[in-house]
């Protein structure tokens, strides 16, 4: 390769909202950062069956139409999908079996690519960044002798599960009991033991958790592992991996990377509704309320929120998600009367463009799902969260928050619906009074870590983190040739 600008990155996401949307902000900071070292990124793009494409599709070009050095290329779906029966009962195995189902598309898809970069002879392809979910994929860099770095859309602590897990199977070859909610002391990173009770559920069961350590036990084949969080949030999770055996990989702590635009919606008029609902609000004043894109809440909890928003009587905009066979929308699954007794108080929404209403000066607290992204962005903001983790591994990002942190405010650390639990309305109502309060999480606190989040970013650590990567990936094109 005659220039240094001349290489190609392919990045290969995981289709769901989350993961795309943080990898398409790598790609930018990647272009805007060291410019122009690397020439052109190559996003492949392959959706799930029960995600909509055509409109996922045309957000995702939105988002990059004023990038030209950032390709999407849009690849078929699977023929033979897994069942959705196996999404609903196991979705790691689920995402496992359709990422295996996935590599001869993406070898042909890479083929192709190579081919016509051969033929140009102008750009050469230095490798490829896999989202952590597609890690089988690194048998086909390997095929085609490209490295494998690794996109790790969540925390070090995260991390330090992904390390563990494999040490463990060696010696304990079953899932976890979640009868025995023993302290692990042993995952890398953490200060505090960690309660098994808060590790996802997939690990407790056999047909979970045998994929969760297939996935594990890939990363340490990767040339490095490219993490959104960042060394003032996490530090002793990065100070571990930075003193980690040389058979790891080497860790890049690049975050905070934040989705600056909100997964699509196509009612800009309930964006305009609530951005000018916001602008009246006094600072500070208003709780949002917020759980994801995946978890439907069941009548009795949505009816124990609603009561919880009576009783602390402070502004609020409530999101959520019903299941649509039982309602059309949210306002269906609501108390008798609601509406018109917080008219004056607040907003429920089934959709909210929740960067927007986080970077609202209105906005002064979130009790949030604690998905990574929801964090880093609420952090970024400088709003206080209370944790209320859903499903997957938020339950170890709530405890990260609060126990091992100290940024976050407990409602729950572990999932309320393993027991079928509910959250009721006084305990809702008074951690909302506390967090918006500012007692337990100072808000000064959260400030500082946003300030860190952004000196980080500008010049700070995670800005040289990218620079690494960089020199690391162009240096060993320049070695391969």
């Amino acid at each position: 390769m005659g220039k240094q600008e001349d290489a190609e990155l392919v990045i290969i996401p995981f289709p769901f909202s989350g993961h795309i949307l943080a990898t398409i902000e790598l790609a930018k900071r990647l272009i805007s950062q060291d410019n122009p070292r690397i020439h052109t990124i190559t996003i492949l793009y392959w959706g799930l069956p029960f995600i909509p494409q055509a409109d996922t599709i045309a957000f995702l070009r939105s988002l990059v139409k004023n990038e030209p050095r950032i390709r999407l290329v849009t690849l078929p779906e699977v023929q033979d999908p897994p069942p959705m029966e196996l999404f609903v009962e196991f979705a790691e195995s689920y995402i496992l079996e359709y990422v295996k189902k996935m590599v001869p598309i993406i070898r042909e898809a890479l083929s192709t690519l190579l081919s016509s970069r051969d033929e140009s002879g102008s750009v050469r392809v230095a490798g490829l960044v896999l989202d952590f979910f597609c890690v089988p994929m690194i048998d086909v860099g390997n095929e085609f002798n490209l490295p494998s770095y690794i996109f790790l859309t969540c925390s070090a602590g995260f991390l330090g599960m992904m390390k563990y897990l494999p040490e463990r199977h060696r010696e304990i070859k079953s899932e976890f009991n979640r009868s025995f909610n023993e302290e692990l002391n042993l995952i890398p990173g953490y200060v505090n033991s960690v309660p098994t009770k808060v590790l996802p559920s997939g690990l407790f069961m056999k047909e979970t958790y045998e994929p969760w350590v297939e996935l594990a036990e890939r990363f340490p084949e990767a040339k490095g592992i490219l993490v959104n969080s960042y060394t003032a949030l996490e530090p002793n999770g990065f100070k571990y991996f930075d003193r980690c055996p040389d058979n790891y990989p080497t860790i890049y702590p690049i975050g905070p990377i934040l989705c600056s635009n909100d997964r699509p919606n196509l009612d800009s008029s309930e964006r305009d509704r609530i951005i000018t609902w916001l602008d009246d609000q006094p600072e500070s004043s208003v709780v949002f309320l917020c759980f994801g894109s995946l978890k439907n809440l069941s009548a009795t909890q949505i009816n124990e929120i609603a009561q919880a928003l009576e009783i602390v009587d402070c502004k609020f905009i409530w999101s959520f998600r019903t299941n649509p066979k039982e309602y059309a929308s949210p306002y269906e699954a609501l108390p008798h009367g609601f509406m018109d007794r917080v008219m004056d108080q607040g907003i429920v929404c089934g959709w909210a463009p929740q960067v927007e209403i986080l970077a609202h000066k209105a906005v002064g607290g979130f009790v949030s799902h604690c998905g990574w992204n929801s964090i880093l962005e609420s952090l970024g903001f400088g709003v206080p969260i209370a944790t209320w983790p859903m499903y997957a591994e938020q339950q170890l990002n709530a405890f990260t928050m609060v126990k091992e942190l100290g940024l976050a405010l407990e409602m729950r650390l572990d999932y309320v619906s393993e027991d079928g639990d509910i959250v009721k309305a006084d305990e809702i109502a008074g951690t909302v009074r506390s967090l918006m309060d500012g007692v337990d999480v100072p808000k000064s606190k959260v400030k500082e870590i946003a300030e860190a989040g952004k000196e980080a970013v500008d010049g700070g650590s995670s800005f040289l983190a990218v620079k690494r990567f960089i020199g690391d990936l162009i240096d060993g094109v320049s070695i391969s040739k």
